[in-house]
C-alpha cells in the first residue's frame, strides 16, 4: 500500500500570469492541494500522473490560462508540490486542467527538460523512453490475486479536468480537490477486461479509463492560507582558488542532470579522487582499495559473486557497477545511502569490507609525502578530513559516464544493430499482453529510457533470502522487503554475475528467469504480477534475440580507457555527442 489509511494528500501550486489594466495588478499563489481516496477492493500501489494547462474561469466566462505550466504528482513517492506565483486580484469561478501534456510536450525532447522539472524523465518517471511520449497517468496495483498495470498516454485524446468553484485571487489561496481512486477504476475488472493498457489505437479500456480518470475529481472546498517560501535556486560553490574546472561532458539524449552544488568539479579535485580510489591504505592492513572490487574492465563491478574483505571476510551482497552515478537518487541495492558522498565512506568502515577507521585513514593519508599538497591543490587546505576525502571521491565517481554503446551509435545512425538485436529491442520495449496481440518481455517499466534504470526499488519475483531484508533493512517497512534497487543494463554484458546475490552467472539465465521463474509474493511489482502463472512463455528465438539485443549496450570506451585516467568519453566539442 501506499499508506495508511488510504488518503494521500499532495500539493500542487499553479502561477497564471495575464495582462489586465488598472487595478487588477496585485498577484497572489494558488495551491491547488489533492486528496486522493482509495475505496474500492483493488489494492494500488502506483499512483502518478502530469498535469499541464491550468486554466482560470472569470466571472464574465472567459478564461486566463498559463503557458509552459506543467506538475508531476506521485503518491508512491510523496512527492508533495510545485511552487509558482501570479494569480491575479480577480473573481474567478471555475478551474480547468489537463492531466497529461499537450502534443508538443509529448512529442518533444524529453533530454531538454532541466534537472528538477516536472518532464525531466528521471523526476517523473513516466516517459516511454526511445519510443516517444509520456505516461499521462499510471495506477499499478493489485486485484483478486492479480497485478494490474494501467499507463494512460496519447495527447490526441486528452483528459480535461472542468471543476467550478468560486475564489478570488491576489493572495495566498489554496483550492482542495479529491481524487476518487475507485472512480479511475469504476466498472474496470482485470480478470474480464485485461492487466494492462498501452494507449494505442483500437485499446478500449484505456479510453475507458481515461474518461474515468477525468470525472474523478471533485472540489472540496476553497482555504485562504500563507505558505511556505519557496526554497532558492541552488549557488554552485566557488571554485577553490588555483584549481580547474574539469570539462565533463554528457550526451544529450542522457536527463539533464544536477551536480553536486557545493562540490564542483575540478582537475584537482578528479585527480585526487581517482588516486584514493586506488589506494589499498584506505584499508585496515592496506591490502584492499575501491577499486580492488570495482574493476574498470567490468564497469567498475566484481565479477565475483561476493567480494572478499581486507582481512578475507565475505561480502553480503554482489558489488555493484559504478557508472552515471550522477543521476542516482540512493546509493547501495537497499538505498540506505541518500548521496554518493555518504555513500564513499561506508566500505571503508564496513566490517565485511575495508575495515578501517575514518581517523586512522585520515592519519595515515596525512604522512604521506605527496597527499597534504594534492589536498592543498583540490580544496585551498592542507588539512585532510573525511568530508574531503569523501569530496575527492564524489568529484572522480561523477566522471564515471558510460554512454557510447553500440546501442548509442546506433541511435544516432553510426552504427548498425542486427535483425535479431532488433527484434530483441522490440521485446524490450513491447509489454506482455497477448489479449491485445503483444508479445513483449515488459522490460522497460524498470529499465526504460537512455539510462536504462528508474533508478527505484522493486521485487523482481526472486526466491527471497530470510537474512536479507532488502529496502526495508533502509525504511523499516514491511512493504519493502526483498525490494532491490534495479541496476542500469548498460554494460550488461560485463558486469556478472547477476541480481543482488549474484545468483544468475549469464544473461541468459536471467532472462529465463522474467520468462518463468517469477516467484509470486506480496510485494512482488505489479509489473511481473500481471503476468500469468506461467510466465511470459518467450520461444528460444526470443530469448536469444533478447539477450542479443542487452549485449549492444556494453560501452567499449568505458571499460577498456586507460586505468590511470578517469573516462572524459565526449568533449563538448565533438559532434558525436547527439
Amino acid at each position: 500500500m501506499i499508506s495508511s489509511p488510504r488518503t494521500w494528500i499532495f500539493a500542487l501550486f499553479a502561477a497564471l500570469l495575464a495582462a489586465l489594466p488598472g487595478a487588477a495588478r496585485a498577484t497572489g499563489t494558488l495551491r491547488l492541494e489533492f486528496r486522493a481516496e482509495e475505496k474500492g477492493a483493488a489494492e494500488i500501489t502506483r499512483l502518478d500522473w502530469l498535469v499541464s494547462g491550468l486554466a482560470l474561469q472569470r466571472k464574465d466566462g472567459s478564461w486566463t490560462e498559463g503557458r509552459d505550466w506543467f506538475g508531476y504528482l506521485s503518491a508512491r513517492e510523496g512527492r508533495l508540490q510545485v511552487d509558482a506565483d501570479g494569480v491575479l486580484a480577480e473573481d474567478f469561478r471555475a478551474i480547468r486542467f489537463r492531466v497529461g501534456v499537450d502534443a508538443a510536450a509529448d512529442q518533444g525532447d524529453p533530454a531538454r527538460w532541466p534537472a528538477e522539472h516536472a518532464l525531466n524523465p528521471t523526476v517523473n518517471h513516466l516517459h516511454w523512453g526511445w519510443q516517444g511520449g509520456y505516461v499521462f497517468m499510471a495506477v499499478e496495483g493489485r486485484s483478486v490475486g492479480t497485478g494490474f498495470s494501467y499507463h494512460l498516454a496519447g495527447a490526441a485524446k486528452p483528459m480535461v479536468v472542468e471543476l467550478p468553484v468560486e475564489f478570488r485571487g491576489g493572495g495566498p489561496v489554496t483550492i482542495r480537490v479529491a481524487l476518487d481512486a475507485a472512480k479511475v477504476l469504476a466498472g474496470v475488472d482485470p480478470a474480464r477486461d485485461g492487466i494492462a493498457t498501452h494507449s494505442r489505437p483500437g485499446d478500449a479500456l484505456a479510453v475507458r479509463l481515461k474518461q474515468n480518470a477525468a470525472s474523478a475529481f471533485s472540489v472540496a472546498g476553497v482555504h485562504y492560507d500563507l505558505l511556505q517560501t519557496a526554497p532558492a535556486l541552488k549557488k554552485t560553490a566557488t571554485r577553490p582558488a588555483g584549481t580547474t574546472p574539469f570539462a565533463l561532458a554528457i550526451t544529450q539524449r542522457f536527463p539533464q542532470v544536477n551536480l553536486p552544488a557545493d562540490n564542483p568539479l575540478t582537475v584537482e579535485g578528479v585527480e585526487l579522487g581517482r588516486r584514493l580510489f586506488h589506494d589499498p591504505r584506505l584499508s585496515i592492513n592496506a591490502t584492499q582499495s575501491c577499486a580492488s572490487c570495482h574493476d574498470r574492465a567490468n564497469a567498475f563491478a566484481d565479477p565475483r559473486k561476493f567480494s572478499a574483505g581486507a582481512e578475507g571476510q565475505l561480502g553480503k551482497r554482489n558489488a555493484m557497477p559504478l557508472f552515471n552515478l550522477a543521476w542516482a537518487q540512493s546509493f547501495f541495492w537497499d538505498g540506505r545511502a541518500k548521496s554518493l558522498r555518504e555513500q564513499v565512506l561506508m566500505p571503508i568502515q564496513d566490517s565485511h569490507e575495508m575495515n578501517e577507521r575514518l581517523d586512522r585513514v585520515v592519519a595515515k593519508l596525512a604522512v604521506d609525502a605527496a597527499y597534504p599538497a594534492e589536498f592543498e591543490r583540490a580544496f585551498g587546505h592542507r588539512e585532510i578530513t573525511p568530508e574531503r576525502l569523501a569530496m575527492a571521491l564524489e568529484q572522480f565517481l561523477l566522471t564515471l559516464i558510460s554512454q557510447e554503446s553500440r546501442f548509442d551509435r546506433a541511435a544516432r545512425k553510426r552504427a548498425e544493430m542486427t535483425e535479431e538485436e532488433k527484434r530483441g529491442l522490440q521485446l524490450f520495449v513491447t509489454e506482455f499482453d497477448p489479449a491485445r496481440g503483444l508479445r513483449g518481455a515488459d522490460c522497460f517499466h524498470c529499465h526504460g529510457g537512455t539510462l536504462f534504470t528508474d533508478n527505484l526499488f522493486h521485487d523482481n519475483g526472486l526466491a527471497l533470502d530470510e537474512t536479507d531484508l532488502g529496502r526495508m533493512a533502509a525504511t523499516g517497512l514491511a512493504s519493502d522487503r526483498g525490494k532491490f534497487k534495479a541496476p542500469s543494463l548498460r554494460n550488461l554484458a560485463v558486469t556478472a554475475p547477476y541480481m543482488h546475490d549474484g545468483r544468475f552467472a549469464t544473461i541468459e539465465e536471467v532472462v529465463e528467469h522474467y520468462d518463468s521463474g517469477v516467484r509470486r509474493n506480496a510485494n512482488l511489482d505489479p509489473n511481473l504480477a500481471k503476468h500469468p502463472e506461467a510466465g511470459l512463455q518467450l520461444t528460444a528465438d526470443e530469448k536469444r534475440a533478447l539477450a542479443a539485443f542487452l549485449k549492444t549496450l556494453t560501452d567499449e570506451t568505458f571499460t577498456h580507457a586507460d586505468p590511470a585516467t578517469p573516462p572524459l568519453v565526449f568533449r563538448a566539442t565533438t559532434t558525436d555527442v547527439r
